[in-house]
């Protein structure tokens, strides 16, 4: 069988934080990129954390499947933990004494899902995603209260004219990584570890991708009309119009399950999306959403150090000039905690000088030289596509990027050999990171 949409009205611990008010919400809506797939939405009163992985387990952690090889991040060497102080310093940053209402997470691998039980934990708000995610967050001490498991066709009225709709979605990759790109669930809670209490985060252990993705279209309901945006933080052109099947059931192709919440919502079009995969999925996602504005995420690494912010600047050449033809605006990013404000005229950049001072980022990231001559010498800064990092041959810059660490600050990439037809034949090392050595290159 499909899933349908249907009306759901949040679980007791929601519906007690969301006023059931149509028609009063704001017009106008905040939007935080905090770092990889992680956001934060203010909307009026209303305060979502999307994700909130803030920790960054280390890549040395993983280790390769061995039997397909381009899973690479199948399982660990050892259980671990939670930067919980981390964590907390961002909320105590981001929200001071505010309450946050809701936490939502795509999908239920570490680098989505990892954190979230803890932001629970900080907050006392309750928590929307899959199965598995809920599972993740019982094994962290969450109540099953606490977490409401989505299957993808909800409809979630949150309150002061807010819904959401929650539309299955896929994962990236392909059939060369099927232990992280197929759709695939927990049974049960994972067990933490009994000394250290950590679980493993591998895909193929305790951090599946939590059968597919879960992506949220927004409607909000204003004095001034409608405003609506598209989430979705990971996805493949590989199957994004092929059916999701999970044990015999059935959940339909995700642009066609994207197709019958926006016809739900009344929507040709959106006034964002916020988006991974490129240019592929791009151009299958587009004619469904029509966005007027695509805001990039998922882009800048799944291991690069949270603290010294964003590692090097967005670059996708093929994706902004099919973005141009289509006549959508694409806004890049300058540094982590950018925020934007969505209201009838359309995405502005706006201040976050406050919250980035307090976590000690620069309001734009200020790069060396170096890497920005390096990043004019490839069409794309992207090192994977958003969670398929590594499972495809290192593009151009993971290689740059790994050959900068190399060097000192102030030298040109022409003195370097990182010019095109150039550059050494330099097998790309995926540990090669931006470390203490190097790290006065990027600031």
């Amino acid at each position: 069988m499909k899933h349908k949409l249907v009306s759901w009205v949040p679980f007791a611990a929601a519906a007690a934080i969301f006023s059931s008010v149509a028609n009063a919400a704001p017009p106008s809506v905040e939007m935080t990129w905090m770092s990889i797939a992680n956001w934060y939405f203010k909307v009026g009163d209303k305060r979502i954390v999307m994700d909130g992985y803030i920790s960054r387990l280390p890549e040395n952690l993983f280790t390769a499947s061995a039997v397909y090889a381009n899973d690479l991040y199948a399982y660990t060497k050892e259980p671990a933990g939670v930067d919980v102080a981390s964590i907390t310093k961002v909320r105590d940053a981001m929200l001071g004494t505010d309450k946050l209402d809701l936490l939502i997470v795509g999908h239920s691998h570490w680098d989505h899902s990892w954190d979230t039980p803890t932001w629970a934990k900080l907050t006392g708000a309750p928590m929307i995603g899959g199965s598995s995610t809920c599972m993740q967050a019982a094994a962290q001490g969450i109540a099953g209260s606490q977490c409401r498991s989505v299957s993808g066709g909800e409809k979630i009225s949150l309150g002061d004219g807010i819904t959401m709709r929650v539309v299955r979605w896929n994962h990236s990759g392909d059939s060369s990584n099927p232990i992280q790109h197929f759709a695939r669930e927990l049974y049960r809670p994972p067990i933490p570890d009994p000394k250290s209490g950590g679980l493993r985060a591998g895909v193929g252990e305790d951090y599946p991708n939590g059968g597919g993705n879960r992506a949220y279209l927004f409607t909000v309901d204003s004095p001034e009309g409608q405003l609506s945006f598209f989430v979705s933080n990971s996805a493949s052109a590989f199957d994004l119009d092929k059916d999701i099947v999970v044990d015999g059931v059935n959940f339909g192709p995700p642009l066609g399950n994207l197709a019958a919440a926006m016809k739900d919502a009344g929507l040709t079009k959106v006034d964002a999306w916020i988006g991974t995969g490129g240019k592929p999925v791009a151009e299958m996602v587009v004619p469904v959403i029509h966005p007027k504005t695509y805001l990039p995420s998922h882009w800048d690494g799944l291991f690069n150090a949270f603290w010294p912010g964003m590692p090097y600047p967005f670059k996708d050449d093929a994706l902004k000039a099919y973005l141009d033809g289509q006549k959508v605006s694409l806004v890049a990013q300058t540094q982590y905690f950018d925020k934007y404000v969505l209201s009838s005229n359309g995405v502005v950049t706006a201040t976050n000088h406050d919250v980035k001072n307090k976590l000690g980022f620069a309001d734009t990231k200020r790069f060396s030289q170096l890497l920005l001559d390096a990043v004019t010498l490839v069409s794309s800064t992207s090192v994977g596509d958003d969670c398929g990092e590594g499972f495809q041959p290192s593009s151009d810059w993971a290689k740059t990027f790994a050959e900068l660490r190399q060097f000192g600050p102030g030298q040109h990439a022409d003195a370097v050999g990182l010019t095109r037809g150039a550059r050494r034949d330099h097998p790309f090392d995926p540990t090669l990171r931006m470390t203490r050595d190097s790290t006065a290159m990027s600031h």
